[in-house]
């Protein structure tokens, strides 16, 4: 079982460090051009994407062909973060980071990675196509972790990450390759 995670392109949102989960925000010039040059995606397995326009365009450009399009793979909901950065966050939480504090009136860290764990449960070799923070959950899940552990990874716009296994152990097989 493999499983390919796509990461959407750039967004001016997410260049300038701001908080997207619900609001829909479109891939820049540059996020659709790197979306074009993602390679190394399987074409004969399941797609899944995120509902937001900006995960649906970077699997077009990427050459894939979504089977199905769902809110499982959206991105963390930031609550009454949505749209800040993390400085503007802490101008009132100091020390905050999604990992390790809420975000009031959106999701639980425990809540992410439940929403994870279901994902992961129902795919076998697929593409998910989705995002930052939430992909980063997903390989941290995939390996045993929280969603917190998310924080060890890297993962860039439209980069893949792939989860795989050594003989029965889930591994990550590469994280945030371009290409």
């Amino acid at each position: 079982m493999t499983v390919y995670l796509l990461r959407h392109g750039a967004t001016e949102w997410s260049d300038t460090g701001r908080h997207t989960g619900r609001t829909d925000v479109p891939l820049t010039g540059v996020g659709e051009e790197r979306a074009r040059q993602v390679g190394g995606l399987p074409k004969d397995v399941p797609v899944l994407c995120s509902p937001r326009s900006r995960a649906v365009r970077t699997a077009e450009l990427a050459g894939l062909t979504v089977t199905e399009v769902t809110e499982d793979l959206a991105e963390w909901d930031y609550g009454d973060y949505e749209g800040l950065t993390t400085a503007e966050i802490r101008e009132s939480v100091p020390g905050w980071t999604v990992w390790t504090h809420p975000c009031p009136n959106g999701e639980t860290a425990e809540e992410v990675t439940a929403r994870a764990r279901r994902v992961l449960d129902r795919v076998q070799d697929a593409v998910l196509v989705g995002h930052g923070h939430f992909s980063r959950v997903l390989a941290a899940v995939w390996i045993g972790q929280v969603a917190g552990f998310g924080v060890h990874f890297r993962h860039d716009p439209a980069t893949v990450t792939v989860l795989g296994h050594e003989r029965e152990s889930p591994q990550i097989v590469r994280i945030g390759v371009s290409s």
